[in-house]
């Protein structure tokens, strides 16, 4: 999992009087880098989010603190905190569970745009698990297996691998793009139930490139 390098310790040392008390903080996808959303946070709720991992706000309309889907379930669960040049505003970057915008949108600037690189789809793809899982829509296969556990998800992993093999060696490169996704598909499955994600294979991938250097 990843590790949040921004520290409690440097709260203190930001700008918090321009906006007295409060500072813009950007929510940016940590995978696609889409911008989902913008909201404040005085240095309670930026403690908050470190302590919880999930990215909690400073309502100035309800005057308390806010966990962003603390209503919907659909949390932002903090991968880190930048601060810019002056100290007074903030760069979140978050894995979402769900749409962030209440309007059902992923992000609440609008409708989402297609992903620059074809790897930003995969984020999109753990998007529509999160979503099957938590809706558990009538005939959603995702939801039907997640609902027969663990074992049943590494059972599939397994055998879509065996696929993969099978058409590397025997059939048509189309046959074997098909069986491939087929994996890649179970596979983020797979890591979601051990809450775990295709960007921390990256990440893990990323480390074993920087130690080999």
């Amino acid at each position: 999992m990843s590790t949040v390098t921004f520290a409690a310790e440097q709260i203190e040392s930001l700008d918090w009087s321009k906006g007295a008390g409060l500072l813009p903080a950007i929510v940016q996808h940590a995978v696609t880098g889409e911008v989902l959303m913008l909201g404040f946070m005085n240095a309670q709720s930026l403690r908050v989010t470190l302590e919880s991992k999930r990215v909690t706000f400073f309502s100035r309309s309800k005057q308390r603190l806010w966990t962003k889907g603390e209503t919907s379930g659909n949390f932002l669960h903090l991968v880190n905190v930048a601060q810019d040049c002056d100290r007074d505003s903030l760069l979140i970057t978050a894995h979402p569970d769900g749409p962030t915008c209440h309007t059902g949108s992923n992000s609440c600037f609008g409708a989402v745009q297609p992903p620059a690189t074809p790897f930003g789809f995969l984020a999109q793809l753990e998007t529509v698990i999160s979503q099957r899982i938590s809706d558990r829509p009538e005939g959603s296969y995702t939801a039907k297996l997640w609902a027969e556990g663990n074992h049943r998800l590494a059972q599939k992993v397994g055998e879509e691998g065996v696929e993969v093999a099978l058409a590397a060696v025997t059939q048509s490169s189309t046959a074997l793009l098909g069986e491939a996704a087929d994996l890649v598909f179970h596979l983020a499955l797979l890591l979601k139930a051990r809450d775990l994600s295709l960007a921390d294979v990256v990440k893990e991938l990323e480390r074993r490139h920087r130690n080999c250097g």
